[in-house]
């Protein structure tokens, strides 16, 4: 168990979990973030490479992760652009994947190519096409939560947040289609092998509206460039946020406010100043 500290950085449980699963297994890299109290590894053995993720026991992230791959990910790992599930241990919060080859989108010139925004297209469509539910609380349940996001510690102006508080009060709340979504939808979380797109990290995955994995598209990669956006909707074979009904793409704009309260209230309690400011421009943006 060489390498960066063997698997220090995981809890003695979760060290003997991996261990039984994986005899002899080597630590190659430490692929984390380091903004949240999530490990991720690329391991070797027995010839083969694979990722350990794990995290505390207050974190949902994991426990999303493995629904995901049980219920969600067909579509995806039939074709070899996802991560397979080889182990798991929800109550200890660790799991093992197997590990895609290529290189992340951001950050390199990939983030700038149609053919990679058509692929991520393609893909989410096949996500998203699976069975949906219609959920009658979902928006008022979502709303909740923005308030609840603005009950917290944050740095949203006092005349900002009064206003929030006061938008909310009187939006609707139509029953809303759900489906299986990535909940993190962007370049960072898509890998590059030869010219084709896969995708990693779910551990936002969850039933939601289609339209809620292009929010942060809209806020990043497609700031500036409509040809991405363009090749995007290409792919997907329709635009998602083109909902139809009364309601229409109102509810597109509801869905991004709440996620730059989101933002910029989640970023500012794990310090990550960039992305908190994110947040705050796309709420100047959204109530100007």
């Amino acid at each position: 168990m060489s390498g960066l500290g063997g698997l220090s950085s995981l809890t003695p449980r979760q060290r003997a979990l991996v261990e039984g699963w994986l005899p002899g297994v080597e630590v190659e890299a430490d692929l984390g973030w380091g903004l949240v109290d999530t490990v991720v590894l690329r391991v070797a053995h027995a010839g083969e490479t694979l990722t350990v993720k794990a995290s505390g026991p207050a974190n949902g992230h994991l426990v999303r992760e493995v629904r995901a791959h049980r219920e969600w990910l067909a579509p995806w790992t039939s074709i070899g652009r996802a991560p397979v599930l080889r182990h798991a241990d929800v109550d200890e919060r660790v799991i093992v994947t197997t590990h895609l080859p290529g290189d992340l989108v951001q950050g390199t010139p990939a983030a700038a190519d149609p053919d990679v925004h058509r692929q991520a297209g393609v893909l989410l469509a096949l996500l998203h096409g699976q069975p949906s539910i219609v959920d009658d609380d979902h928006e008022a349940r979502e709303n909740a939560r923005m308030l609840r996001w603005l009950d917290g510690e944050h740095r949203i102006a006092a005349d900002v947040e009064s206003r929030l508080r006061g938008l909310v009060a009187g939006w609707p709340t139509p029953p809303s289609v759900l489906v299986p979504t990535h909940g993190d939808w962007q370049g960072r979380n898509w890998l590059v092998h030869r010219g084709v797109v896969s995708v990693i990290d779910l551990g936002r995955a969850d039933l939601r509206p289609a339209q809620t994995d292009l929010a942060r598209l809209a806020e990043r990669e497609w700031r500036g460039a409509p040809h991405l956006e363009a090749a995007f909707v290409e792919g997907y074979g329709a635009d998602p946020r083109d909902t139809g009904g009364e309601d229409g793409r109102d509810g597109w704009w509801r869905l991004r406010v709440r996620e730059a309260v989101g933002v910029a209230c989640w970023a500012f309690g794990v310090g990550d100043e960039p992305f908190e400011a994110e947040g705050h421009r796309a709420l100047a943006e959204l109530l100007a």
